[in-house]
């Protein structure tokens, strides 16, 4: 199931924005390199690439972070392990 976030991030038609980062000219230059060898036009989209890489992976932790969270609660609470997997695969 795809989340109401991805499925957003997955219209062409969102609102952009501009901004401006100071970056090390080498690593500029780096990007510069490796764009091409992953199929990228130039630094810019490579850029854009490794930023919603980490944003993903980030958002995918803190979430994860939250269900931790969510079953250790219940633990305390007393809720049996086999209720919580079974809650967890129908959510699943």
């Amino acid at each position: 199931m795809i989340s109401d976030t991805v499925k957003k991030r997955l219209t062409k038609d969102r609102p952009m924005t501009s901004i401006t980062l100071r970056i090390p000219v080498d690593v500029v230059e780096s990007m510069k390199v490796i764009a091409p060898c992953k199929g990228f036009s130039g630094y810019q989209p490579l850029l854009k690439s490794y930023i919603s890489e980490g944003l993903r992976r980030d958002e995918a932790q803190f979430a994860l972070s939250k269900e931790a969270k969510l079953i250790a609660a219940l633990k305390k609470l007393g809720v049996p392990d086999s209720i919580i997997e079974e809650a967890a695969r129908e959510v699943a």
